[in-house]
């Protein structure tokens, strides 16, 4: 007869299995939250399908990806090589086999491409409601301020940019983690990498996050199972042209375009594309890190420096206990999982890409989808009146003059401090 489980692997089972029950009573048709989101849904879908009849598309980077996709099927595999209208190609392989599947699919068309960016927006939408619902953040009439952005809808139905599915796998990749699937959550984080590199945005708070929530041999596999990913989804690329691979889909120093920008346009041009404006935001944004890590996230641990002695104290523990143990007796199980609250989970991976938003030398239009679904639910976390809260929708309504740029940056910094000040700062539930 098989022995029972040890002491530590029968907890650990038994609090998956009530964190398992509790997101599922958490989206029980019982609460109201979950009716008015499946109504959201359908009235968002309705919208969709008019916008898609009725709304001219806007040309703007769906010949450069089929340009760029039609050198990958004709059997290039230097990345020097495959160019579009735009320029040559800038994005991880992920990015070529969803947008070869789109060409298959459709042909090359528009128009059945903006009925599966149709799509593709009611399911980002739906793991967005429940990322929402499960955190219990906002009020049930606050959930309709997702859907109200004519932005984004623009962005997935008239523009098809890959910022869509990219940020589409990153919602999917936090409702997994919310549901303590860390090693799933990793490999969808990791192809969200692949279709573009803003998803790594969100890897400081994520590390983090699996520290506190695994041990080192957790948090190890986790890891390599993401790096596994990269490695299979570019392996055509890399045993052929690995440097010209990884230079082009994983250029960090990429220089964007002064007249593009929607953030930093008043700043001049020549300090804008130089170095030093470069290395000064890479700077701010370590250091605003680190502050939000010592003095938020890691507060209840003691700060930062403590909470790292910590994860070196225990991961010295593991050895010693692994070298007392007979080479008869392995260990039972993998490693050690603790549960967070989900609203911390949330609260940081949100937190965290809004930092790299701030620091950001140029945001395009598009890249509004990569932080607007994140500002109710910061807002919300801050004690500022409702009206306030719910003014974050303006933002995209403001012109494009130079005023605008240092309103939106002033914005931002602003909504930063608030975090700042009132993110949740113990992880453990």
């Amino acid at each position: 007869m098989e022995s029972p489980p040890p002491p530590k692997l029968q907890a650990r089972r038994k609090s998956e299995a009530s964190s398992r029950n509790s997101a599922f009573g958490a989206l029980s048709f019982k609460n109201p939250k979950v009716a008015v989101a499946l109504a959201l849904l359908a009235s968002d879908a309705v919208l969709v399908s008019l916008i898609i009849a009725y709304v001219p598309y806007t040309k703007i980077d769906w010949d450069a990806y089929m340009s760029q996709v039609s050198g990958f099927l004709g059997g290039e595999r230097d990345y020097g090589n495959l160019k579009g209208d735009t320029g040559p190609l800038v994005y991880p392989a992920g990015f070529l086999y969803v947008y070869s599947f789109l060409q298959y699919v459709t042909g090359g068309e528009v128009y059945p491409a903006q009925i599966l960016f149709g799509i593709l927006y009611i399911i980002n939408l739906g793991i967005v409601l429940f990322i929402y619902v499960k955190t219990d953040v906002l009020p049930w009439w606050a959930l309709s301020l997702l859907c109200l952005s004519k932005r984004v809808h623009s962005i997935f139905m008239l523009r098809l940019f890959n910022d869509c599915i990219a940020m589409t796998l990153l919602h999917a990749a936090m409702a997994a983690l919310l549901c303590h699937q860390w090693h799933l959550g990793l490999v969808i984080f990791s192809g969200a990498v692949s279709i573009k590199m803003n998803v790594l945005l969100f890897a400081p708070p994520l590390l983090l996050i699996m520290l506190k929530a695994m041990d080192i041999f957790g948090v190890v596999s986790a890891l390599a199972c993401a790096a596994v990913v990269q490695i299979l989804l570019g392996l055509p690329f890399l045993l052929s042209h690995p440097v010209g691979y990884i230079s082009r889909a994983f250029n960090l120093g990429r220089i964007f375009i002064h007249f593009w920008s929607v953030n930093f346009k008043f700043v001049a041009e020549p300090i804008f594309v130089s170095k030093g404006f470069a290395l000064t935001l890479l700077v701010a944004h370590l250091m605003l890190l680190t502050a939000f890590a010592h003095y938020r996230w890691c507060k209840h641990e003691g700060g930062l420096l403590r909470f790292l002695q910590s994860v070196l104290g225990s991961l010295k523990l593991r050895f010693a206990f692994i070298s007392s143990l007979p080479l008869s007796n392995p260990l039972d199980g993998s490693s050690c999982f603790r549960i967070l609250r989900k609203e911390y989970i949330v609260s940081t991976m949100f937190a965290g890409n809004f930092i790299g938003i701030l620091c950001a030398r140029s945001l395009h239009y598009q890249f509004y989808s990569w932080y607007f679904y994140s500002l109710p639910y910061l807002l919300w976390r801050t004690p500022f009146p409702t009206v306030l809260r719910s003014s974050r929708i303006k933002i995209e309504a403001l012109g494009s003059t130079s005023l605008y740029k240092i309103m939106l940056v002033s914005i931002l910094i602003f909504l930063w401090w608030s975090t700042f000040l009132y993110s949740p700062s113990k992880g453990k539930g």
